[in-house]
């Protein structure tokens, strides 16, 4: 199946830490507090600066509508966070986002990518599609509000 292309007007952009307020307007529309997967603001601004480290937005107009943060160290990268807003979902912006981070490392160039994702996260079906697999599970690692705990599930690529 064909990846759904983005709104004309989306672009995706490398962006910096003066773009944190609309990383965290994404990040709490997309994740709110109900895994424990999103990460503060001073998480993201601390990261920021470390080397290897890229965060790449989605715009629509002026508006923030993903975005994706990743560092690469030696010859891995790992996607740290991906998220779009809810009401972009299953527009293409995600597996763009996840198609510029693969452009990005193989510029570096890097042998292979990691991710973390929630077990049960709706997005592992793009990343499947996108050539990860499983290769390893953190058990408890996420907890929900409710005190839900949720398996972490490792997913890599060779690219």
């Amino acid at each position: 199946m064909a990846t759904p292309a983005l709104h004309p007007s989306a672009r995706i952009e490398r962006g910096s830490s003066s773009h944190l307020d609309a990383v965290m307007t994404v990040m709490d529309s997309a994740f709110g507090n109900r895994f424990g997967e999103a990460w503060t603001r001073s998480q993201l601004s601390g990261i920021l600066p470390m080397a290897g480290v890229i965060l790449t937005l989605a715009w629509d107009g002026a508006d923030a509508i993903g975005f994706a943060l990743s560092r690469t160290v030696a010859d891995e990268a790992e996607l740290l966070l991906i998220a779009v807003r809810p009401d972009r979902h299953r527009q293409g912006v995600g597996r763009q986002l996840l198609d510029q981070f693969f452009d990005d490392a193989q510029a570096r160039p890097v042998a292979r990518v990691h991710l973390e994702v929630r077990d049960g996260n709706p997005a592992m079906g793009m990343y499947h599609s996108a050539g990860f697999a499983p290769v390893g599970r953190r058990q408890n690692y996420y907890r929900g509000t409710d005190g839900q705990s949720f398996d972490a599930i490792t997913l890599a690529r060779t690219l």
